[in-house]
């Protein structure tokens, strides 16, 4: 097996480390005994072109240009000032302006710029240089789909740059998010859209990651490339346990699913568990407002929040990898 390559410090760019020098819990709930790596058909990895987009309108290539996205049927898209662009129709919208509001991209922005999760950007820094060395990808085609406001994209795409020559696309149906993630990474080509309608051709994707964000799988066994690899992250059951203590009577555990989707093989299972302390009532309340418990926390239970300055509170994340299924499936 090649020999794996795992990054630290901040934004997972140079420093080379092993994983039992990581300050963190890190454990491999499930990997096949044997040779566990990615199988991969060479003639996938030899590609001329970048990732292949697909207009939301007529579905025909997009032509990509320094100003905006435009297809042969003259289909155009404007670019943003800060890079992104927006390809989500109006019938596509469930709201004015669907998914995370400003408020909510700054508190996310803030509080992951304080580093507080860098455990979990840099483990997948590493999960992604693995991916690539198992596959021999030089030029990976990856795309995140949910990307928020582009911390873990753009980690991932500066720690891949020092091995291969990385091909990111970002996508997330809040325009917020997106201005966000654009400002911090020019490289990469952020989209306006919706996880349920990709705008990617398929078999256009060799690595895909779904982070905290909903799931399809039709579409993202249709936009990955034969053999192609999905990383997940999902929280474990006592992810910030202590968090929902100060702010509930009666906590409660999150659910973590059933493994098993279908049309993809369950590679390995990591789960990643760490104490951060939080020394501000701004990053207390930041953390907050990420989490969906800001949504159904009732005014009363919120207020308790306001009068604590300090939290230690545990992260718990798994990390579940998957490569697509060469059968038939039907999802």
């Amino acid at each position: 097996m090649p020999q794996r390559v795992f990054f630290a410090g901040k934004g997972c760019g140079r420093r080379l480390v092993t994983p039992e020098s990581e300050n963190v819990s890190w454990t491999d709930i499930m990997e096949p005994s044997g040779d566990s790596g990615i199988k991969i058909e060479r003639k996938n990895n030899q590609k001329g072109t970048t990732m292949e987009l697909i207009c939301p309108v007529c579905h025909k290539p997009l032509r990509i240009e320094e100003k905006r996205l435009v297809c042969q049927n003259h289909h155009s898209f404007d670019r943003a000032k800060s890079g992104y662009v927006n390809l989500l129709l109006s019938n596509g919208k469930h709201s004015k302006l669907p998914g995370d509001n400003k408020l909510m991209v700054n508190a996310r922005r803030d509080f992951l710029q304080k580093g507080y999760y860098q455990p979990l950007a840099e483990a997948l820094c590493n999960e992604a240089a693995r991916c690539c060395q198992e596959a021999g990808w030089k030029t990976p085609d990856i795309l995140d789909a949910g990307c928020g406001e582009g911390y873990y994209t753009n980690a991932v795409y500066q720690a891949l740059s020092s091995l291969t020559k990385p091909r990111m696309v970002g996508i997330d149906i809040s325009k917020f998010a997106l201005n966000a993630a654009a400002k911090k990474n020019h490289e990469a080509e952020f989209l306006v859209g919706s996880v349920f309608h990709l705008p990617v051709a398929d078999s256009a994707c060799d690595l895909l990651f779904n982070l905290f964000a909903p799931y399809c799988g039709e579409e993202f066994l249709r936009v990955l490339k034969k053999d192609g690899i999905m990383v997940m992250v999902i929280p474990s059951r006592k992810h910030l346990w202590e968090l929902k203590e100060l702010v509930y009577d009666s906590p409660y555990e999150n659910e973590v699913r059933d493994y098993k989707l279908s049309g993809f093989q369950l590679l390995r299972v990591r789960r990643l568990a760490e104490q951060i302390t939080l020394t501000s009532r701004e990053d207390i309340q930041n953390l907050f407002m990420m989490t969906p418990y800001y949504y159904k926390t009732s005014e009363e239970n919120s207020r308790r929040l306001q009068g604590c300055g300090r939290l230690t509170t545990r992260i718990e994340f798994e990390i579940l990898v998957y490569q697509k299924d060469g059968k038939e499936t039907t999802t």
